[in-house]
Order: structure tokens, then C-alpha cells, then sequence
């Protein structure tokens, strides 16, 4: 089929990918662990190849001028290499969700009402950048038995395809059809049109990458979007509260790593506290050159910490997402405030407090409407591998069906199944 003639290659690979969810769906977990067995292997003994192709992209990138941060996200070391064949292995080694009958009850009228977790069928992921996410959307369709399509970006596509021909390799060799995972391969982007509007073909998309190229799937998709728009996570220091632990914590929320969506961006502590507690945080976020944007309150208090980069928080500020040393402060007279506060501005990501008073740790619990919400411990987590989830496909803050990091179970759904002997409705 010709990649140039994109509605007719689209329509082509729509069909091929329904038909092999039909495949994946009856597939049994030992076809299924002998694939991901399979690509792991294959991913350990390609490396030259597999190096090959990636500095095709990578020469490509620099010649077109990528920053080196881009530039690094397409690298295929031997390192992301081993961790993603790792990963494969560790899928293979997790107990396989598809067909499991759980919350049996008997009826009175004698017939047994379960639910059974079911794939989703067809999943489309549309990502940029990283090729390592071929593999990990891939074994991810493989271990919870749905197809997929996948649309890496187009600095990525002699790294992507090549990658692909592996899996299909391993699909092969336990059995499987090979159109379980197909790769779009024209970086027209009229495919990604195409894709995302094909109710018929594809049951979900997952779009990963930039807040950009998100709300153009959302906003154009005909198929439902498992998505997140934006990482504004918060932190909030309670009134009580054990003070070097809310330190340690909530530096590492934001200085382990600035540039994932599960960094904190904005912190909010109780004025109670906020003497003790900000002039010190403060000077460990001027050590590591971390920018802070202050309302009055904050930065009156952070006005003597030797080398603060101090600035005036905007309302925009507030509902930011920096992916950067940059945070927003801000004093609050209540918990009340701080809940309503992450509510209006927070992006339902991640949020976390800090306290020892038990009723309000439940209270932000039940309160705070995001995806993941924490206790005493870093946004950081907000993680699938972190969640035992094993991997994840993205995450998502969206209420329905998958919230949270989507995982295995994210890629299943469940019906309900009825047990019967004959029984007839009276």
C-alpha cells in the first residue's frame, strides 16, 4: 500500500488493526509473554542496526538546527536500550489482566453477575520525540491484548521503524500477527488527521508529547482521547506539620528532575508556618538556582535569603506549567484556601500536602480533584513504574474510564459477564 495516498494507506491500516485485535483479543498470556520475551532479545542483539538508523535522525536533527535537549530525547543509547528491553521482560513477568471475572454475586433469581476485564481493541498513540516509546506502547499493546497504530514524530522515523520491525519480528515468532503494531510510516502529518478521525478502526487515542500537539487531537479528534494538557502540580505545607521533612520533600518535588509533568510547580504554605519554613526553603532553592515567583507575602518573608531570585507572581502564574527551575509561592490563611486555590488553578495532575494533622491529610484526600493525590510524600511519584504499575502509556486526567497513569489495566475495559443453568426471567 502506498504511504503517499493517505486515505486509502490509512483506511488500510485501520483494517489491518482491526482485524488483528480480534487476534490479540484470544491470545493466550503464554503467546503474548513469548513476544515480549522475543523483543526483548531482539532489541539486545540489534544494536548496531538499531544505532544505525538513530544516526540517521540524529545527523538530520542537528542539521536542522533541534536544540541539543531534542536532540538527546532521540538518542537510542545502549542504556535506554537495555531499559526498555528490561521493561519488556518485566511486563512479561506481570500477571496478565486480560479475562479476569472479578465481583461475582449470586442474584436470588439463581444467575451470577460478574464483570471481566476485556482490551480496549484499537488504540491509536500519537507521540513526539523519544523513540523508546515505540517499544514501550508496544509491549504495553502486546501484554493487554489490544492492537495499536502508532505515529512517532518525524524526527524520529528511521529510529521508529526499525524499532517496529523488530516487534513485528517478535509478534511473528510467538504467533501473533504481525499487524498487532503497525507503525504509520509517512511523516505527512495528514496521517495523524486521519488516524484520529477513524471511529470505525481505532477505539482510543493517546496522544504524548507537547501541550500543543495535544489540544489539536483533542480538539479534532472524532476518537475518545485518553489525555493531560498540562503538569501544574502543587505542594502545600500545612499549619502543622513536621518542618524537615516538608524540606526534603518538597525539594525533591521540584528539583529531582524539573522537566517532567509530575514536578511541583507551584508551592502554597499555611502563614502559620511560613517563617519556619520558607526563609529555609528558600535558600535551598537559591543554592540550586531555582527561580521563585512570590506574592507579597512569600517574598517578604524570602527577602533576606542570600542569593533568592526573587520575582512578582503574576495571575498567570498561578495555572503554570514551567518544565524549568521556576516556582510560584504563595501564603494561604487555610486549608480551605489551599484546597480551593489547586482547584481553580491546578491542572488535575498531581497534588500533594504536607502535614501531620490527620483529619486535614483526608480532608485534601476527598477534596482536591486531581488524578493522583499525595500525603507526605513527592509529586514525583506520579508514575506508573512508581505505582507497580510496571509501565505506563501516559497519564491522564481525564474522569472517565483511565485517570491517573495508564498502565495495563488502562488499556482493558470491563463488561459484564452473567452465569447462568437455565434460569428465565419471571
Amino acid at each position: 500500500m502506498n504511504p503517499l495516498d493517505i486515505p486509502a494507506y490509512m483506511a488500510h491500516v485501520g483494517v489491518a488493526a482491526r482485524a488483528a485485535a480480534t487476534a490479540m483479543a484470544r491470545a493466550g498470556s503464554r503467546e503474548k509473554n513469548l513476544a515480549l520475551t522475543e523483543l526483548a532479545a531482539r532489541l539486545r542483539s540489534h544494536g548496531p542496526q538499531l544505532a544505525q538508523a538513530n544516526a540517521q535522525d540524529i545527523a538530520a536533527a542537528e542539521a536542522a538546527g533541534l536544540a541539543a535537549p531534542m536532540v538527546d530525547r532521540l538518542r537510542l543509547t545502549p542504556k535506554v536500550l537495555e531499559t526498555v528491553a528490561e521493561g519488556c521482560e518485566q511486563l512479561a513477568a506481570m500477571p496478565d489482566p486480560v479475562g479476569e471475572i472479578s465481583q461475582v454475586k449470586r442474584r436470588p433469581t439463581g444467575i451470577s453477575v460478574g464483570q471481566m476485564r476485556v482490551p480496549l481493541g484499537v488504540f491509536g498513540m500519537i507521540y513526539e520525540s523519544r523513540p523508546n516509546v515505540t517499544i514501550e506502547a508496544a509491549s504495553l499493546a502486546i501484554k493487554s491484548g489490544n492492537a495499536c497504530v502508532l505515529r512517532g514524530g518525524s524526527e524520529a522515523i528511521h529510529s521508529n521503524l526499525a524499532l517496529w520491525k523488530l516487534v513485528q519480528q517478535a509478534l511473528v515468532a510467538a504467533g501473533l500477527p504481525a499487524e498487532a503494531v503497525q507503525l504509520v510510516e509517512t511523516t505527512d502529518r495528514a496521517a495523524v488527521g486521519r488516524l484520529i478521525a477513524m471511529p470505525e478502526y481505532v477505539d482510543v487515542i493517546i496522544p504524548r508529547g507537547g501541550k500543543g500537539l495535544i489540544e489539536r487531537i483533542s480538539a479534532e479528534a472524532k476518537v475518545p482521547v485518553i489525555k493531560h494538557l498540562d503538569g501544574n502540580c502543587h505542594t502545600y505545607v500545612d499549619a502543622q506539620v513536621d518542618l524537615a521533612q516538608a524540606l526534603v520533600v518538597t525539594d525533591n518535588a521540584k528539583t529531582q528532575k524539573y522537566s517532567p509533568c509530575n514536578a511541583t510547580e507551584s508551592l502554597l504554605v499555611h502563614e502559620a508556618v511560613a517563617p519556619d519554613f520558607l526563609p529555609r526553603m528558600g535558600a535551598i532553592f537559591a543554592a540550586k538556582g531555582v527561580e521563585m515567583r512570590c506574592d507579597a507575602a512569600s517574598k517578604a518573608l524570602l527577602a533576606a535569603v542570600p542569593g533568592a531570585q526573587l520575582v512578582d507572581a503574576q495571575d498567570s502564574d498561578w495555572g503554570e506549567e514551567y518544565l524549568a527551575p521556576i516556582i510560584s509561592i504563595k501564603l494561604v490563611s487555610s486549608l480551605d484556601e489551599a484546597i480551593a486555590h489547586i482547584n481553580l488553578h491546578g491542572s488535575h495532575h498531581t497534588d500533594a500536602i504536607l502535614t501531620t494533622n490527620h483529619p486535614n491529610a483526608m480532608r485534601f484526600l476527598r477534596e482536591v480533584d486531581s488524578a493522583s493525590v499525595m500525603v507526605n510524600a513527592s509529586t514525583r511519584f506520579a508514575d506508573g513504574f512508581e505505582y507497580g504499575l510496571g509501565a505506563e502509556i501516559g497519564i491522564s486526567t481525564d474522569k472517565f474510564h483511565a485517570r491517573g497513569p495508564v498502565g495495563l489495566e488502562g488499556l482493558t475495559s470491563m463488561k459484564w459477564v452473567v452465569l447462568g443453568q437455565g434460569e428465565i426471567r419471571r
